[in-house]
């Protein structure tokens, strides 16, 4: 009896995997077109913004059984850019954070999110990239992040710089999100996501329906700061989410 509701418990995760991969592809094939002619240019962000938020992220947040619920202790002001930061545990993040803010953003992240089939296809036309592993990529992140802030757009860096071992509650940040707000004059905006690690884990047979939380922490103004206050910067703000964490996990 036990070998069976444990077989039964693996099948409903393998079908709750498949719901989430099938909520991700549908609407991108349904609303393809309008996709891609959103990507055509870069003025046209903003539009491609609006889908991916309200046609592609809350559908796929809402038919996972994952209803959103967003804490504000400071609130995003419209047309204003700033460098929109969280800690990195599930593919939902990128979902949530796309609820979170109204504000249009783009998102840095690694190269090889290319790979995954259909996202992966409009992920390196709007998105920032950045290879690791080579110095001039890194470089470029900033030259093209300028960019995007002068056409009025926010930044989102999940700065673990990719996801953490479960057993790990939030691992170092990197520099780069810290340094670049510090560069372009631009407030970080730390959140908390305390749900999706449970609701849809990167480890296979786990996860479930249940309301994801997120918490916006008061903003860091980065104005004053030079770029040898980046370590500082990024430890006051890890210090803030993981005191959030810390505080969920008793």
């Amino acid at each position: 009896m036990i070998l069976f509701l444990n077989l039964l418990k693996k099948i409903g995760f393998i079908l709750y995997r498949i719901w989430f991969y099938i909520l991700v592809a549908l609407p991108i094939f349904v609303f393809f077109p309008f996709l891609l002619i959103t990507t055509l240019s870069e003025k046209w962000y903003p539009q491609f913004f609006w889908l991916a938020r309200d046609l592609w992220a809350t559908p796929i947040l809402y038919g996972m059984g994952c209803p959103p619920k967003i804490l504000w202790e400071q609130k995003l002001v419209r047309g204003k850019s700033y460098m929109l930061i969280a800690n990195h545990t599930s593919m939902l993040d990128i979902m949530l954070m796309l609820y979170v803010s109204k504000n249009p953003f783009v998102f840095v992240g690694k190269k090889e999110l290319v790979k995954i089939p259909v996202f992966g296809f409009f992920y390196k036309r709007v998105c920032i990239m950045v290879d690791r592993e080579d110095t001039r990529s890194r470089t470029g992140v900033y030259r093209r992040a300028q960019r995007r802030l002068n056409q009025g757009l926010s930044i989102c860096i999940f700065p673990e710089g990719g996801v953490p071992d479960e057993d790990i509650i939030l691992d170092d940040f990197k520099d780069g999100a810290f340094k670049m707000a510090i560069a372009h004059n631009i407030p970080v905006v730390p959140m908390t996501f305390y749900d999706n690690k449970k609701r849809f884990s990167f480890s296979f047979f786990s996860g479930g329906p249940g309301i994801v939380r997120a918490k916006v922490h008061e903003f860091f103004e980065a104005g004053l700061l030079a770029e040898e206050d980046k370590s500082t910067l990024r430890e006051e703000v890890r210090a803030v989410i993981l005191k959030e964490l810390n505080a969920e996990a008793f």
